[in-house]
């Protein structure tokens, strides 16, 4: 029964989320179990901003024989909303995946991604999910087939099944240690062209973007190409994702988009360190911390006592007791000192 495989599938996915994996080995070994269950013949999942819904990572079942004219328009679909099953529409429905062929005709026929991008690489059909849990994606991916047999709705409910183990096990490896940013000699500061191409980078840019190629090939790319879309299709002409650098340090990238000179499509997108606040917004989220449990916690983080904490945030202090017990048993801690010492280690 495919029940019973979804419910091995997600307990497989748990247990990888205790082996302490980064995103891309964590996504590589949940495929291999997936693939058990709904056969592919590519397959793509990619890490989000859980803040912005913009890609901070990308694995690929096998080398994806693209180019960057891919990536570049594959990125301007996907964030201008125009396209069938876009990652940000599923993510708002109560069942996070679709095929290609759940798609209206009308969308398949002007699709970019599926007759531009897709069927030239023989991948005829696409299954699609948003990872989401507690009303936040923390990752996305599709599996692609060549030939006839498009997906069995069996193999779209399995999919479904799994969404929220591929989120919480994404939660999990958000926050694994990290390391604080090595900040280069100079400021990261590259300059993108409209589409998304990298036009000139300042010394330290490219430093440390080849150190970054060394570690993870392409992923700056995509993320790049990612963050310049959607920019570019924000009202407020900006946009920004965290991702992990070379020596998994959090960072932030933002892209603007430049309003004078010679080329006012040009985008200039900045490499910062997470700031404290950034960190520990991403790292309460990712203990499934609710927004109130976030107030308390960094109330705590602060230093406010119990009757503090109460009065700046207008509850009871049987309220605030109460919310310390459910944040110390989803942080894995027993105490304020322990809470605080697991929010600020570092690898």
């Amino acid at each position: 029964m495919w029940e019973e495989r979804a419910e091995r599938a997600r307990r497989e996915i748990a247990a990888l989320a205790t082996d302490g994996l980064d995103l891309a080995a964590l996504y590589t070994a949940a495929l291999a179990l997936v693939r058990q269950s709904v056969p592919f013949d590519q397959a793509c999942w990619a890490g989000v901003d859980p803040e912005t819904m913009v890609i901070n990572s990308v694995t690929n079942w096998r080398p994806w024989p693209v180019t960057d004219e891919y990536a570049v328009r594959f990125a301007q679909s996907e964030y201008r909303g125009t396209e069938p099953n876009t990652f940000a529409r599923l993510m708002l429905r109560p069942h996070p995946v679709a095929r290609i062929s759940d798609a209206p005709r009308s969308e398949v026929a002007g699709s970019v991604r599926i007759n531009d991008l897709l069927r030239p690489l023989g991948l005829v059909h696409e299954l699609r999910g948003a990872f989401r849990m507690d009303q936040s994606c923390w990752g996305v991916g599709s599996l692609f087939r060549e030939g006839t047999a498009d997906f069995s709705d069996r193999e779209v409910e399995f999919l479904a099944a799994v969404t929220a183990a591929l989120a919480a096990a994404s939660r999990v490896a958000a926050r694994a240690r990290y390391r604080p940013w090595d900040r280069p000699d100079g400021p990261v500061i590259v300059l993108a062209g409209d589409r998304g191409e990298l036009r000139a980078a300042t010394p330290a840019a490219t430093t440390w973007l080849r150190a970054l190629e060394d570690r993870a090939p392409g992923r700056f790319g995509m993320v790049l190409y990612a963050v310049v879309a959607q920019a570019k299709a924000s009202p407020a002409g900006t946009a920004k994702t965290r991702m992990r650098d070379a020596d998994s340090g959090w960072v932030v990238l933002q892209a603007s988009r430049l309003i004078t000179g010679d080329d006012p499509g040009q985008m200039v997108v900045t490499v910062e360190p997470a700031s404290t606040g950034q960190l520990l917004t991403l790292l309460l989220a990712a203990y499934g911390l609710t927004p109130r449990e976030q107030e308390v916690c960094l109330e705590v983080l602060a230093g406010s006592a119990g009757a503090d904490i109460a009065t700046h945030l207008f509850i009871s202090p049987h309220t605030v007791h109460d919310h310390l017990k459910s944040i110390f048993d989803k942080v894995g801690v027993g105490s304020r000192g322990e809470l605080v010492a697991r929010l600020s280690a570092t690898g």
